[in-house]
């Protein structure tokens, strides 16, 4: 049996932008994920300072004054936070 191995890319977030309905990541490889920013309470509650207090990981995103994590393979499969 061998095990089907899939080429994700390179999903190391480069930047972090928020739009009033939407969480948009850039990843490295150069896609854009935009997820319903309804899925993350943290962040759609949070000031404009807290939000755009941020770390960028090497799979993801931390906000440190949030206690929030997210993964970006999560973002990618669709999962929401709440």
């Amino acid at each position: 049996m061998s095990i089907l191995e899939i080429d994700v890319g390179d999903i190391r977030p480069i930047s972090v932008a928020f739009t009033v309905d939407e969480l948009v990541v850039t990843l490295a490889d150069g896609r854009r994920i935009a997820t319903p920013l309804a899925w993350y309470p943290r962040q759609k509650n949070a000031s404009a300072a807290a939000r755009e207090h941020l770390e960028l990981m090497p799979l993801g995103i931390h906000w440190p004054e949030l206690d929030e994590d997210l993964g970006i393979a999560g973002m990618l499969q669709g999962r929401p936070a709440y």
